[in-house]
C-alpha cells in the first residue's frame, strides 16, 4: 500500500474476549454511539468456517471483512493482512479488530505494530471483554487463551453484570487491583455498553509476535462459500485448540420454522452457536451462550441463512443437519 493511498495513520482497537462474552454486541453499542461524521472498518474473525457476524455488523453501516475458519493471526497472518489493507483502501475514521474468541491477541498486536502497518495505524488500546463469573472456574482460567486475553488487554470490560452475584462481582474487582502494569481503565457494564473515550486510552503492552506453534487447523487462503451450481447448501467443519465448530451455509431459498428453530438452539448444549436465519417469520440472528437464545430481527431479505456451532466435544454434526434439513423448506 503506498503513502499516498493513506494520508494519515487510522487510529484501531483490538476487542478482544472469550466465546460467549459479547463482544459483537458491544461492537454493536459502538458503532450506535460512534460520531455520525466517521466511517468505521471492522475486521471480524470467527473460529468457525462460516462467517456469521458480518450480517449484524454490516447492518449498522460498517465497512466489514469477514476472516473465518480460525485464527486470523495464523497462516504467516496473510488473511488477516488482506483484509486489513482492503479496509485501509477505503480510508476509515477507526478500525476495529473483533478476533475469535479463540484467538491469539499478542500475536494481532505483533503484526498491527509491525513495519508493515505503523506508517498506516496508530493501535490504540486494547480491550478485552470478560464474564466475571469465569473468573472462578477453571474451565477458563487455566485455559491459555483467556489467560492471553486479559494479559495483554489495556481496557478489562466486565460484561454481563447484571448477572452478577457479589461474589462475582468482587472477585473482578480483587483481580483488576492486583494487575501489573495496572490497566489503562475497567468497568462492569451490562450489554457490552462501555464508554466510547476507553478506546483512546493509551496502550501500556508493548509486544511482539512469539513463536509458539499453535495446533489448530487453517486453510492457506481465505474460504469461498458461494454454492456451486445445483448445489443448495454446504456443511464446513473446523477444530483445533480443544474445540470443534461446524458451520451450515444455506442457499436463499431455505426457509426455516422460527418456532422450531428456536426450539432446536435452545435445546442445544454446546458452548457457541450463532445464526442469520431466514424464517417463516422474516430474517432473524441467534445468539445462544450457556443455551440462553437471544433474537435479533434483521432488515435483510434475499439473505443466505448460516449456522455456526462450536462446543469443546465432538457433536453428531450429521444428526444436526438431518434436523436442520427438517425444520426447513426450500
Amino acid at each position: 500500500m503506498s503513502q499516498a493511498a493513506m494520508s494519515q495513520k487510522v487510529p484501531a482497537n483490538i476487542i478482544t474476549g472469550f466465546l460467549g462474552v459479547g463482544k459483537t454486541t458491544a461492537i454493536l453499542n459502538l458503532l450506535k454511539n460512534k460520531p455520525e461524521n466517521e466511517s468505521w472498518a471492522i475486521l471480524v474473525n470467527e473460529f468457525g468456517e462460516v462467517g456469521i457476524d458480518g450480517a449484524f455488523l454490516s447492518e449498522q453501516g460498517a465497512l466489514v471483512k469477514e476472516v473465518p475458519g480460525g485464527c486470523m493471526c495464523c497462516a504467516a497472518g496473510l488473511p488477516m493482512s488482506v483484509g486489513i489493507n482492503a479496509l485501509l483502501r477505503q480510508k476509515p475514521d477507526r478500525l476495529i479488530i473483533e478476533p475469535t474468541g479463540l484467538g491469539h491477541p499478542k500475536e494481532i498486536i505483533g503484526i498491527l505494530t509491525s513495519p508493515q502497518y505503523e506508517p498506516y495505524i496508530d493501535l490504540k488500546a486494547t480491550v478485552a471483554l470478560v464474564d466475571a463469573r469465569n473468573l472462578s472456574d477453571t474451565k477458563y482460567t487455566e485455559n491459555s487463551n483467556f489467560q492471553d486475553q486479559l494479559a495483554v488487554a489495556d481496557v478489562v470490560v466486565a460484561n454481563k453484570a447484571d448477572q452478577y452475584t457479589e461474589y462475582d462481582a468482587l472477585l473482578f474487582d480483587d483481580w483488576v487491583s492486583r494487575q501489573s502494569p495496572a490497566k489503562s481503565a475497567f468497568g462492569k457494564v451490562e450489554q457490552g455498553t462501555f464508554d466510547l473515550s476507553w478506546l483512546d486510552q493509551s496502550r501500556h503492552i508493548e509486544t511482539a509476535p512469539s513463536q509458539k506453534a499453535y495446533e489448530h487447523h487453517y486453510e492457506a487462503d481465505v474460504p469461498n462459500f458461494e454454492l456451486a451450481p445445483g448445489q443448495t447448501y454446504v456443511r464446513k467443519e473446523n477444530k483445533g485448540q480443544g474445540f470443534y465448530s461446524c458451520g451450515w451455509f444455506f442457499g436463499a431459498e431455505y426457509s426455516f420454522d422460527f418456532s422450531e428453530l428456536f426450539s432446536v438452539f435452545s435445546a442445544l448444549t454446546a458452548e457457541r452457536v450463532k445464526a442469520v436465519v431466514n424464517t417463516d417469520k422474516g430474517c432473524f440472528a441467534f445468539n445462544v451462550a450457556n443455551q440462553v437464545v437471544s433474537v435479533n430481527e434483521l432488515s435483510l431479505e434475499g439473505l443466505e441463512s448460516r449456522i455456526e456451532v462450536i462446543d469443546d466435544s465432538l457433536l453428531d454434526w450429521q444428526q444436526l443437519e438431518k434436523v436442520l434439513l427438517s425444520i426447513s423448506q426450500s
